[in-house]
């Protein structure tokens, strides 16, 4: 639940209800945004929601969490991002190693002051990252724009004979901060 008196930034499909005087509008990127977004094939489609009153924002019932970012910087997976206030600075950035072929290692980089909404699917688990830190890209919610990510690649020989482990490319973190994983 959003009470609404700033605007606030919302992914587009996510209003399931509200109480008042609402309304919502198609929120542009910007030109270098909607390049990245045609070239990756990722995006984070938006809506403006503004007006007066209680908003209602949810995604495949999955878990809603808020953090707020005072100053810092969150990465997240832009399937992840439900809503944050349009005081935060975005864009689209791609994971270190992940070749222009390689769909859904794009993310949303937030940062500044202000709150942002994402959704897990399953209890999150939040990891300090004070060593090297692995995560498998689908189970990555969010993490510290801070940390150094890249990609790492475990295929061994019996992969290619059909008997690998099936957890061939994990996203590495490094340096201080957090993770969030989903069990999903």
């Amino acid at each position: 639940k959003v009470l609404l008196g700033e605007d606030v930034l919302a992914k587009q499909g996510s209003m399931v209800a509200f109480q008042g005087q609402i309304d919502f509008d198609h929120e542009g990127s910007g030109a270098a945004k909607f390049i990245k977004k045609a070239v990756s094939g990722e995006g984070l489609p938006l809506m403006r929601c503004s007006g007066q009153g209680e908003l209602f924002l949810a995604d495949s019932g999955y878990q809603v969490h808020i953090i707020h970012l005072a100053g810092a910087g969150l990465t997240v997976n832009g399937k992840n991002v439900l809503a944050f206030e349009p005081s935060l600075n975005w864009d689209i950035e791609r994971i270190k190693g992940a070749g222009m072929m390689a769909g859904g290692l794009f993310n949303t980089r937030l940062e500044g002051h202000g709150w942002v909404a994402i959704t897990t699917d399953g209890d999150p688990v939040v990891l300090r990252t004070n060593q090297p830190t692995f995560a498998d890209t689908d189970a990555a919610v969010a993490w510290s724009a801070s940390l150094t990510t890249t990609l790492n690649r475990t295929v061994k020989a019996q992969a290619l004979i059909g008997r690998g482990s099936g957890e061939a490319v994990q996203l590495t973190f490094q340096g201080d901060g957090i993770v969030i994983v989903q069990p999903s």
